[in-house]
Formats: structure tokens, C-alpha cells, sequence
């Protein structure tokens, strides 16, 4: 994971970004926090306030959870591709497609 492994993260922020990832977990499980799904198929979490991240982007997150294979995050995906009727692409969370405000606007700065 680049934003987990990315040079000069100390033990601390290491521990706080991986706990941020935990909570963002259990707010899929609990329903608090849902998939958003762009247009080319790139994911983004509503409702994971900006204060709970602790520096970890969506696509970081995403990229974290689908390697661990949370459940949490697998049943949120099918019930966004669901909702959007297209499928994540996996290309586009290659290319870095990502959302800085909940799926509202998209880019790969």
C-alpha cells in the first residue's frame, strides 16, 4: 500500500493511519459509511469525516480493506455496484481515480 508504506511515516503515524483503516471498517459493517462509485468505476466513502482519517486517502483505504478482504467492505461494494448499475474498475483504482469529498468530484492528481 503506497500510503502506508510512503517514506518518513513514523511508528505512531503508522499505528494511527492502520486504526483509521480499522474504524472505517467497522463504519461499512455498522452502515455509517457507504461506497460511492464514479462514473469510470473508481470507489470513494460517504460519510468518512475528513477528522477520522488520520491521512489515509479512500483509495488507500479501499486498496487496504480489498487486500485483507473485509467482508464489511465487500458487502458495501455489492450494494453500491447495485445502486449505480456499473461495477468498480479495477483499472481505474490502478490510475489512482479518487474523491476528496465523498464521491461528489473525481480526479487522479
Amino acid at each position: 500500500m503506497p500510503c502506508i508504506t510512503r517514506k518518513g511515516l513514523t511508528a505512531s503515524q503508522l499505528d494511527r493511519m492502520q486504526a483509521a483503516i480499522g474504524r472505517l471498517d467497522a463504519a461499512l459493517a455498522a452502515g455509517s459509511v457507504s461506497v460511492v462509485i464514479s462514473g469510470s468505476g473508481a470507489v470513494a466513502f460517504k460519510g468518512w469525516a475528513t477528522m477520522q482519517r488520520e491521512g489515509v486517502s479512500d483509495i488507500c483505504a479501499y486498496r487496504k480493506l480489498a487486500a485483507s478482504n473485509s467482508p464489511a467492505l465487500r458487502r458495501a461494494v455489492m450494494r453500491a455496484e447495485a445502486l449505480a448499475g456499473r461495477r468498480v474498475d479495477q483499472q481505474a483504482i490502478g490510475a489512482g481515480v479518487h474523491s476528496h469529498d465523498g464521491g461528489q468530484t473525481w480526479g487522479s492528481h
